[in-house]
């Protein structure tokens, strides 16, 4: 019986630019590439901008969770890194998580309260 390939840690997946409308973005994480921000037809300006004060970073998606696309720029681990949440409401509402290096974080949820956990952080977006 064949074993199933194991997902590439997120840090070595290539980057897809193939253009995607969201309509087509998948609602669970991709484990052998990372779809960029740059690819996504409908990405708000916000989204492109959101790693422009991290240096030199790349934007990928992540999953849906509720009415939110969540979005990470920078590395997964260890870094200076950005999570942003854009709503698929037309008005394309932006939330961002920030992680610094030392893993602490700060954001606003998506019921508009502050949180410091990121794991509350996207709790927030689903309810």
């Amino acid at each position: 019986m064949r074993q199933k390939p194991s997902a590439l840690p997120a840090d070595e997946r290539p980057f897809d630019y193939t253009p995607i409308h969201t309509w087509e973005l998948p609602d669970t994480p991709v484990r052998d590439k990372n779809i960029a921000a740059q690819a996504w037809i409908e990405a708000p300006k916000s989204l492109l901008s959101s790693g422009d004060d991290l240096g030199s970073v790349k934007i990928a998606y992540k999953r849906k969770i509720g009415k939110w696309l969540l979005w990470r720029a920078g590395p997964a681990r260890r870094s200076d890194a950005r999570y942003v949440a854009v709503s698929l409401d037309k008005n394309q509402e932006i939330c961002t998580f920030r992680i610094f290096p030392d893993g602490t974080g700060n954001g606003i949820g998506g019921d508009g309260k502050n949180y410091t956990n990121f794991r509350s952080w996207k709790i927030s977006l689903k309810n």
